[in-house]
């Protein structure tokens, strides 16, 4: 195993293989079990894509293939938070270039990067689909419409603010 790679439960590839024995053929299914392990895992390192080629009796090759080709499968850890910022054209003509900017520099990182704390993770996305709201960041599936430079700072506060409820729920 790599230094950097994370080590994961038993548990969590013993719930990943189970899954792909449910399945009443594999054939043709190997999205469908990648977004399963997502699910699992949180990401898909190559220890997980491995996995999952030696359950399907395929090329690790192929699996990563797959992996590398959708950009909904990332390699990496997300944070615990995700920021889509459309970037689509109606977004963009209204403004989605400036908001994704100030994301990036009040977050302190790149498009498609974490946070430090893990607490975010930045992405600039095609389309989300709500034109009609342009320009439209989506955070944890909750779309924001009509967004504003000016909203940035609240829309980060926000969650932030239930991470610390959450802490102090603990913390009682």
């Amino acid at each position: 195993m790599k230094p950097l790679e994370r080590e994961f439960p038993k548990k969590m590839y013993d719930e990943l293989g189970a899954y792909i024995e449910s399945l009443e053929t594999t054939k043709g299914a190997l999205i469908e079990i990648l977004h399963k392990a997502q699910e699992i895992f949180g990401y898909l390192p190559r220890d997980v894509q491995l996995f999952v080629a030696r359950k399907l009796g395929i090329p690790g090759a192929e699996v990563y293939g797959v992996v590398s080709f959708y950009s909904y499968f990332t390699t990496k850890p997300s944070g615990k938070h995700i920021i889509s910022v459309c970037m689509g054209t109606a977004c963009f003509v209204r403004g989605a270039d400036k908001i994704l900017e100030k994301f990036k520099e009040r977050l302190g990182i790149e498009s498609n990067e974490t946070t430090e704390d893990s607490l975010f993770t930045l992405k600039d996305v095609r389309c989300i689909g709500a034109c009609g709201l342009a320009p439209v960041i989506m955070v944890d599936g909750k779309v924001y419409g009509r967004v504003k430079e000016e909203d940035v700072d609240a829309i980060i506060n926000e969650y932030r603010g239930k991470e610390a409820k959450e802490v102090d729920k603990v913390l009682k």
